[in-house]
C-alpha cells in the first residue's frame, strides 16, 4: 500500500514578510526601551537637581540677613557666585552651583527712581543656578528674603540702567555686566533687563568713576562705559560714579548686527585686489575724535572687503597708500548702515594724479544726487576748459583737421572717413561742406573713428553738437553705430532704425545701444542754397561706462592753482557758478542745484 504525504513550508515571500514584521516589533520594543531609559535618566536627574535646589536654597535662608549676598556681587555676602561656583558630583554627573543675589526696590513704599524711597533695598532676591557641566543645561530657582526690621540704604547708592535700540525702542533681556575692580573685594554682577529694557541696581557701595558697565545681547551690537586712559582721556560715556543716597542713570543703545561689503573696482567695473582701505564709523567713544570703529583692511582677490556682524553706523572709506585714488563711489562718500541688513559700498578707483577734483552735484531740496548734470571746470590762467556729465563721461570731438583714415580714436584731430565733399581744415576749425571755387557741395558726410568706452557695461545717454541752430537753408543730422566686435557698423537714428536721424541736439540715445563697447557717429551735412553751408564745431556723446557714481564727475590730472571755476547746469535747474576756488592735491567739491 502506498501512502501519499504532502509536506507544507513557508514560501520566500512569507519568510520575508515574517522577518519584516519581527523587525518592526523589535524596533518598537527597542525604541520603547530607550524612551523609558531616557525618561528614567531625566527623572533621576530632575530629582537630583530638585534635591540640590532644596538643600542650597535652605542653606541660603539659614544665613543671617546681613550675610545673604555673593562674594563679588551686590549685596556682598558669603554665597558663591559664578566665578566661585561650587563643584559637586552626583550619580557620576558634574554640576556647578552658584547664586545671584540682588536688592529689590518694592514700589509698595515708593521707589528711589521716583525719589519717594530713600531706603530702596526693601528685600533681597536669591537666584540659585545649577548647571550640568556636560550638557550645559542650567536650571534656576529663586526665593526672597526680607529683613526683620526696617530696611536702610546702608550707605549705598543706586544705578539705573536703560537699554534701547537704534530707534529708541526698549531692548528686553539684554545682558548687563557691572564690574568694579577698585573695591575690595571687587564687584562682578550679571543682570538682565526687564520688558521695558531697564534694570535698577540698588545698594551699591560709593565709588568714583570705577563702575564699568556693558550691555550685550546675542546677535546684537554692544555698548559700554569707558575708563579714562591715555588713548581715550575724555570718554563720552565714562565709567559710572555711585554716590550714597543718589541714583546714577546710564543708558545704552544696541541693535542687531549687519554686514557691509566694500567693492574696489576700476572704471570699467573690474575688481582690484590688494587695495588698502581705512574704514571709519561716525560714533565717538571719546572727544574730540576717538572713534568707536576705525580699522584698516585690504581688498581680496575679488576686490572685496567683507565686514560681517558690525554695528549700525555711518561708515566712510579712505585709501591707505598705493597709486590709486577715488574717482567716485556709490553711495556717495559714506553709507548709512542700518541694523539687521546686508549692504554694499562700491569704490570706483583710477590712477592717482597729484592734483584732482571730484565734483558732487545734489538737489538742494532733497539732497539726492543728480544724474546728467553738465559740469564745466575752467581756469583762464592755465587755459583749462573741461566738461563732464555727472554719473557719466563724454566723448568729445572739436577738431577734425587731421583728416581721415584713422580707424580707432587716438589722435583727436583725425577721423575714419568722409564723402570727399566736406571741409575740415578751414579756420575757424569745424566741419562744413566743401567749397569748389564758388558754390558749396550740396551734401556730404563724415564718419568718426571708433571710440572704445572700455567695457561692454556701457549705457549711452545723449548726443549733442554745436552750434545748435543752423541757417534755414541748411541741415545737420546724425546717426550712430555700436557693437562689441569693432567691425559691424550699422548706423541708426533715435528709434533704432536706419531710416531716422538725430536732428535735435541733446536727443536721448536709444537703449538698444546699451551693452556695447565700441561706438562711431556719422554726421550728414546738406544745403539747398549753394552759397550757404552748415557748420559743426563740436560733437559730444554722453555715456556711462561700467560702474555708476551717482551725481559725481571726476577731473584728474589738473595743476595746482587758485583760479578754478566750476559751472553746473541742467535743464530744469538754475545754473550754479562757483567763485574761484583753490585746488591743491585731491579735492572734493559739493554743489547744490535749486529748481
Amino acid at each position: 500500500m502506498t501512502f501519499s504525504k504532502k509536506q507544507k513550508g513557508f514560501t520566500l515571500i512569507e519568510t520575508i514578510v515574517s522577518i519584516a514584521i519581527f523587525s518592526l516589533i523589535a524596533l518598537a520594543i527597542n525604541e520603547t526601551t530607550l524612551t523609558i531609559m531616557r525618561q528614567s535618566k531625566e527623572f533621576r536627574e530632575n530629582t537630583t537637581i530638585s534635591g540640590l535646589a532644596a538643600q542650597y536654597l535652605e542653606a541660603a535662608r539659614n544665613l543671617p540677613y546681613s550675610q545673604i549676598g555673593t562674594l563679588n556681587g551686590n549685596p556682598r555676602g558669603t554665597l558663591s557666585d559664578l566665578p566661585n561656583a561650587i563643584d559637586i558630583t552626583v550619580n557620576g554627573i558634574d554640576y556647578k552651583i552658584y547664586y545671584v543675589v540682588s536688592f529689590v526696590d518694592d514700589p509698595a513704599d515708593g521707589t528711589i527712581l521716583a525719589g519717594s524711597d530713600l531706603a530702596p533695598n526693601d528685600y533681597k532676591q536669591i537666584k540659585l543656578y545649577i548647571k550640568n557641566t556636560l550638557t550645559e543645561k542650567t536650571s534656576s530657582f529663586f526665593t526672597t528674603m526680607a529683613p526683620k526690621g526696617l530696611e536702610s540704604l546702608n550707605g549705598g547708592g543706586a544705578l539705573a540702567i536703560e537699554v534701547f535700540d537704534a530707534v529708541g525702542q526698549p531692548v528686553p533681556n539684554a545682558n548687563i555686566t557691572i564690574t568694579n575692580t577698585a573695591l575690595n573685594p571687587p564687584i562682578n554682577l550679571s543682570r538682565t533687563t526687564n520688558t521695558a529694557g531697564n534694570w535698577v541696581e540698588v545698594g551699591l557701595p560709593e565709588s568714583s568713576n570705577s563702575y564699568h558697565i556693558t550691555a550685550t545681547k546675542s546677535g546684537y551690537s554692544n555698548d559700554q562705559t569707558y575708563p579714562t586712559s591715555a588713548g581715550n582721556p575724555d570718554p563720552t560715556k565714562p565709567d559710572a560714579t555711585i554716590l550714597d543716597s543718589e541714583v546714577t542713570q546710564v543708558s545704552f543703545s544696541i541693535d542687531r548686527k549687519s554686514d557691509l561689503v566694500f567693492n574696489t573696482l576700476n572704471q570699467t567695473c573690474g575688481a582690484i585686489s590688494g587695495v588698502g582701505v581705512q574704514v571709519q564709523g561716525e560714533k565717538l567713544i571719546g572727544t574730540p575724535n576717538v572713534l568707536k570703529f576705525d580699522n584698516n583692511y585690504t581688498s581680496n582677490y575679488e576686490g572685496k572687503i567683507n565686514l560681517s556682524n558690525i554695528e549700525w553706523d555711518n561708515y566712510a572709506p579712505g585709501l591707505t597708500g598705493g597709486s590709486l585714488m577715488i574717482y567716485g563711489s556709490s553711495p556717495i562718500q559714506q553709507i548709512n548702515l542700518l541694523p539687521d541688513t546686508s549692504q554694499q559700498f562700491t569704490l570706483v578707483l583710477g590712477p592717482e594724479t597729484q592734483h584732482a577734483l571730484l565734483v558732487i552735484v545734489k538737489d538742494e531740496a532733497t539732497g539726492n544726487a543728480i544724474e546728467g548734470v553738465n559740469v564745466n571746470v575752467t581756469n583762464e590762467d592755465l587755459e583749462v576748459n573741461l566738461n563732464k556729465i555727472t554719473d557719466g563721461s563724454i566723448w568729445s570731438s572739436t577738431d577734425w583737421s587731421g583728416g581721415p583714415t584713422q580707424v580707432n580714436f587716438a589722435d583727436p584731430t583725425k577721423y575714419f572717413d568722409d564723402s570727399g565733399t566736406v571741409d575740415t581744415t578751414t579756420i575757424p576749425t569745424g566741419v562744413r561742406l566743401a567749397n569748389f571755387s564758388g558754390p558749396y557741395a550740396s551734401s556730404g558726410y563724415l564718419t568718426s573713428s571708433t571710440f572704445d568706452t572700455g567695457t561692454d557695461e556701457t549705457a549711452y545717454t545723449t548726443l549733442e553738437w554745436q552750434p545748435q541752430s543752423q541757417d534755414p537753408a541748411t541741415e545737420v543730422k546724425f546717426q550712430i553705430a555700436t557693437n562689441n566686435d569693432n567691425e559691424t557698423w550699422d548706423y541708426v537714428g533715435p528709434d533704432g532704425t536706419a531710416s531716422t536721424y538725430f536732428t535735435v541736439p541733446g536727443t536721448t540715445v536709444n537703449t538698444l545701444h546699451n551693452g556695447n563697447r565700441y561706438i562711431r557717429y556719422r554726421m550728414y551735412l546738406s544745403t539747398s542754397d549753394d552759397t550757404k553751408t552748415p557748420v559743426i564745431t563740436s560733437v559730444n556723446l554722453n555715456y556711462v561706462a561700467g560702474c555708476k557714481t551717482p551725481g559725481q564727475a571726476m577731473f584728474s590730472g589738473l595743476q595746482s592753482h587758485s583760479n578754478y571755476i566750476i559751472t553746473a547746469s541742467m535743464t530744469g535747474y538754475q545754473t550754479k557758478i562757483t567763485e574761484p576756488i583753490i585746488l591743491s592735491g585731491y579735492n572734493v567739491y559739493q554743489l547744490f542745484l535749486s529748481i
